[in-house]
């Protein structure tokens, strides 16, 4: 059964008000705006999936079909994308075995990653949710900390056992580790990206259960599922050369440009 890529955007970013229209310079100098780029990532995921965006506001809807994509009206009510996304998935009628969340801040998710995200709940029968991981090399690991000194949340940190389930998501870097890495030294630390797999089943059920403490305390939607011990499959992904970085802070507009034009992206 075919895969649908739900993009969820909302306007009203607490850190970030209009994040997803904001605009992003690419290689060639052209403006595209974040919720655009996001969308052109999930369009090159190999193996025709159905990509929609879902959104709350007219002004991304406006844009969003302006620049030719799907677009799916939800509700002011959806606390974060993962209702987003079951709100998407219930007004398509379903019929998808897995539906993908790519975040609308996260325009440098390379396709591979979903690729093998999906290959990788699909392979594991215990999984109801699985998120790709990327191990950090010395030079995002020192943004991630640069970020935190600076009072910024950046990216998300993840752990897990040896069967890669997730132990803890967390906006601090985790685990602790008081090395110094070189910018191309291996490091411990994973980072969390900001992309989901589901089954309907769990999808479904995600909107009825109340946030618990922890996702209140890091604001991570994610923390729903292991509050309710239901197993997150963290998938390991390589960059292949390719640099990742989410939108997160007006801070990170300078900084993802910089990295679009050194990979090439227009």
């Amino acid at each position: 059964m075919p895969v649908l890529i739900v993009i969820p955007a909302r306007y009203a970013s607490t850190r970030y008000p209009g994040k997803p229209l904001v605009g992003l310079k690419g290689a060639n100098g052209l403006e595209k705006s974040l919720i655009q780029r996001s969308w052109e990532a999930a369009c090159a995921v190999p193996g025709d999936p159905r990509v929609v965006v879902a959104t709350d506001d007219d002004r991304i809807r406006l844009a969003a079909q302006a620049f030719g994509a799907e677009v799916v009206m939800t509700s002011e009510s959806c606390a974060n994308g993962t209702e987003r996304c079951a709100e998407a998935y219930d007004a398509l009628g379903g019929g998808f075995d897995i539906v993908v969340n790519l975040q609308g801040d996260a325009p440098l998710t390379p396709a591979w990653f979903v690729e093998e995200l999906v290959a990788g709940l699909r392979a594991d029968p215990v999984a109801e949710v699985a998120t790709p991981v990327l191990r950090c090399d010395g030079q995002t690991l020192n943004a991630l900390l640069a970020d935190r000194r600076a009072g910024r949340v950046g990216g998300t940190t993840a752990v897990f056992g040896q069967d890669r389930k997730a132990l803890y998501f967390s906006k601090e870097v985790i685990p602790y580790t008081g090395r110094t890495y070189a910018d191309d030294a291996e490091t411990p630390v994973f980072h969390h990206v900001g992309v989901y797999a589901y089954r309907p089943s769990a999808l479904a059920a995600y909107p009825r259960w109340a946030a618990g403490p922890l996702e209140q305390l890091e604001g991570l939607e994610q923390l729903r599922f292991l509050e309710r011990e239901r197993p997150v499959l963290c998938v390991e992904v390589e960059a292949r050369g390719r640099q990742f970085w989410e939108l997160n802070n007006p801070e990170d507009v300078p900084r993802i440009e910089a990295m679009l034009i050194g990979m090439g992206v227009e």
